[in-house]
């Protein structure tokens, strides 16, 4: 009995401590621990690790013991348990130490609770690792202010989610808007800038929790990387003595931003435009890299950028395209006149080539009245513009007002040859009649231009105000007037060169007979065909084709031709006989 006791306890305690631990009823001390299979250890200390009550240098202990426990037992588990808790163990402790931390992102020195000596954790220096060749492509360490497990990212209104089975833990990293710059925050949400991160670990040497028995008296330093990997630019890295796929999630960064009702929120920012129009502006949706294709992604009427989500996000999973983009989105309140809203896209792109000198120059994708707006970064109007929408008023308003005034800014300027390439999509380059029927003109009532900018044009126009509201009976002109096929402004356009190449791609109701008469349902086929295009694509679909299989498929055809074509020198310009007044 005396020598059978022990026997027994050892073996019902066996038996009872993965349940006690798991359900957390238990705290194990280093014999105890001994006794549970390597996994069952990996388990238990990623349970400890999760212990928000305990202090955060024993969590990080207990997630590194985790992830040595895991990464040694890579490939002996069929159902891969070993690497579901190496991911987790891996991410949690990156976004512990990245909140907690005063270290980072110097090495950091971590105490094992299992008794295995001392973790000494380095951060992988992205530049240094860069540069060689083959190695891995890494995050600066410093390049964010936090991270967020990518599985806490609600992904909801997603058409489809991009993520790859791996081994790291898949996080979404974020610079704040309070650690960049004052030039970096005017180009950021208020949430910040995201991307992704799949962080591994590291041991050296490899697999060492097999040969350091729990508990050794002798205590041991233990080097671990930390490595913050791009899963966008590498989808594999060597851990544990062998290349093995990175854990990948695409989606997540992009979910990350805070998202509002597309519908109501584009018919509210077309309507109270003085309450949206502070949101104007460029915004980037990644860190900045001077290596990747800058897309700008303009939406049209009624909507705002959150309509291109779901297109960037398959756009960005596609192998030929993963990390070669950069991608941008205008936001504007849509019921401001056009010419005043690519305005604000001109100075905006002048402040990014300034801050950001464009090394392969633009593309910019525009849906409907965003073409227009895209069509007006490539275009160089002379006085066309000013003369169409200012009339028998234009020569004596022309001589009156400096150079700097902002109607003459909006409607004389010069093509901006870093513009590459447009795509449109579904745009009214000569309007459509739906801005002139019962509807459009209901809507435009319901449009009220900010206070400055009426103010701007009472002082600019002065008694040539009475003639342009009478022209447009009565009313402060918006972007509805902008889309009439008559409006004099649009027709100029429509006349001028396009200074980069452009596709269209063009939607189709499917409603039958001649192409001419077809129509996406609001804007005609007469009226979003151009010549000259580098290709005319006639999707099956409504006015909302910027969401089509189709049309993703033909974004993805056009960047990748983009990223390998030379650009072409512009070749139409206006006639030097476009005299000066």
């Amino acid at each position: 009995m005396d020598t059978a006791a022990p026997t027994f306890r050892t073996f019902l305690l066996a038996c009872l401590l993965p349940v006690l631990l798991l359900s957390g009823c238990a705290t194990l001390t280093p014999e105890e621990r001994a006794l549970l299979r390597p996994l069952e250890r990996a388990e238990a200390s990623l349970k400890e690790a999760r212990a928000l009550h305990r202090p955060v240098a024993e969590r990080a202990g207990h997630y590194l013991d985790a992830a040595a426990e895991a990464a040694a037992l890579f490939e002996e588990i069929p159902d891969h348990r070993e690497r579901i808790i190496y991911n987790a163990a891996a991410g949690e402790l990156t976004v512990l130490l990245r909140d907690h931390a005063e270290q980072w992102p110097a090495a950091i020195r971590i105490a094992s609770p299992a008794g295995r000596g001392d973790y000494l954790v380095t951060l992988a220096p992205a530049l240094a690792r860069a540069k060689k060749p083959g190695g891995p492509k890494l995050w600066d360490p410093a390049a964010f202010s936090k991270f967020k497990a990518a599985g806490k990212v609600s992904k909801r209104g997603f058409r489809k989610t991009f993520e790859q089975n791996g081994y790291g833990g898949t996080l979404v990293g974020i610079r704040e808007r309070d650690d960049m710059g004052k030039a970096q925050q005017q180009f950021s949400l208020n949430a910040g800038i995201t991307a992704p991160v799949t962080a591994t670990l590291e041991f050296d040497p490899p697999r060492h929790a097999r040969d350091t028995p729990p508990g050794t008296a002798t205590p041991v330093v233990v080097p671990v990387t930390l490595a913050l990997h791009d899963p966008a630019k590498e989808d594999a890295s060597t851990l544990e003595g062998e290349v093995r796929p990175l854990a990948v999630d695409l989606t997540a960064p992009l979910a990350y931003y805070p998202r509002r009702s597309e519908f109501w929120n584009g018919i509210l920012s077309m309507i109270q435009i003085e309450k949206y129009i502070s949101e104007s502006g460029l915004y980037l949706l990644g860190p900045y890299d001077p290596e990747r294709l800058p897309v700008i992604f303009v939406h049209g009427l009624a909507s705002t950028y959150q309509m291109w989500y779901n297109d960037i996000n398959e756009i960005e999973a596609d192998p030929a395209l993963r990390g070669r983009c950069q991608y941008w989105v205008l936001s504007y309140p849509s019921g401001t006149p056009v010419s005043y809203s690519a305005l604000r896209m001109r100075e905006d792109l002048a402040a990014i080539a300034a801050l950001y000198p464009p090394q392969r120059g633009y593309v910019v994708i525009g849906h409907s009245m965003g073409g227009i707006i895209g069509r007006m970064q490539a275009t160089t109007t002379g006085l066309h513009l000013w003369d169409a929408y200012l009339g028998p008023r234009a020569p004596e308003l022309y001589a009156k007002l400096p150079p700097d005034n902002f109607l003459k800014k909006a409607l004389i300027y010069n093509a901006n040859h870093d513009v590459k390439r447009l795509v449109f999509i579904c745009t009214p380059h000569r309007g459509s009649d739906m801005a002139v029927g019962s509807l459009g003109r209901m809507v435009a009532r319901l449009i009220t231009l900010p206070v400055t900018m009426v103010n701007a044009l009472q002082t600019t126009l002065g008694d040539s105000l009475s003639w342009l509201l009478g022209s447009n009976g009565g009313r402060w002109p918006t972007a509805i007037e902008s889309l009439s096929p008559k409006n004099p402004t649009l027709v100029a356009l429509s006349k001028l060169p396009i200074e980069a190449r452009y596709n269209s791609i063009i939607g189709d109701r499917g409603r039958g007979g001649d192409l001419s008469k077809t129509s996406d349902g609001i804007v005609p086929y007469w009226s979003s065909h151009l010549e000259g295009a580098d290709s005319e694509l006639i999707v099956p679909g409504s006015h909302s084709s910027s969401e089509l299989p189709q049309t993703v498929d033909e974004l993805k055809r056009i960047l990748t031709l983009q990223l390998t074509t030379p650009p072409r020198q512009p070749a139409r310009t206006l006639p030097k006989a476009e005299a000066k007044r």
